[in-house]
């Protein structure tokens, strides 16, 4: 059990929002190390169950992460999100400044493994279809800050589709550009909305967190111009 408290964006009967703090990983480590399991306890808030994520952050993110009460809500909530009725808006800071402000990737993604680097993703045309929308909010000392709207959910699809659809690899992605700039890839879940039949939507956002601050990019949140 750790002391650290995790923030709740959102909260009802059937889902909750955390707020992942960057660094915490979803499954436990090889190497060890903190996980979201730690957190369970605290989590459950009253209920007899610890709640379960419905989809993935990686390691590095921030920012929203859905968690389902029970299980006939996780069913429900991993639906929606196979029939693409999340609408999930991330921010990130890219190492340079795109030529254009705004435009759309769309480049399937696949995944390979080699012993010297490790499992990736890469643009492959027989990969699964990725899109994802995005527009730049701001700029600071030569970096970029980015809305990205990304229509499927692919693993690594933001990085890749940073790298190699805009040209440019976020700052401090260790795997796609490079670990100068940041202490982690700079990423986060700004907001997250699931949409339920018969029920309000789920709805949060997170405002960006103390190091995206720290590279002169706050304030900006989901719904910034």
């Amino acid at each position: 059990m750790t002391d650290t408290t995790i923030t709740i964006l959102y909260e009802d009967g059937e889902a909750l929002v955390i707020d992942k703090p960057a660094g915490l990983s979803i499954d436990r480590p090889r190497k060890g190390g903190p996980c979201l399991d730690d957190y369970l306890e605290q989590l459950k808030l009253g209920f007899q169950r610890p709640p379960s994520a419905v989809h993935r952050l990686d390691t590095d993110t921030s920012g929203c992460l859905l968690l389902a009460r029970n299980p006939k809500a996780h069913k429900r909530f991993s639906a929606a999100f196979e029939a693409q009725q999340v609408t999930k808006v991330y921010h990130g800071i890219l190492a340079g400044i795109p030529a254009q402000e705004e435009g759309v990737v769309e480049l399937a993604l696949s995944k390979i493994s080699s012993a010297e680097k490790g499992w990736r993703m890469i643009p492959a045309k027989k990969g699964k279809p990725s899109v994802t929308a995005w527009r730049v909010v701001a700029t600071h000392e030569g970096r970029a800050l980015v809305e990205f709207r990304p229509a499927t959910g692919r693993t690594h699809q933001i990085r890749v589709h940073a790298a190699s659809g805009i040209g440019i690899a976020l700052v401090g992605d260790p795997v796609y550009g490079t670990k100068q700039g940041a202490p982690r890839t700079m990423l986060h879940a700004s907001a997250l909305t699931v949409e339920r039949e018969g029920k309000t939507d789920i709805a949060a956002t997170s405002p960006l967190p103390a190091d995206f601050q720290a590279l002169g990019f706050g304030g900006e949140g989901p719904d910034a111009p």
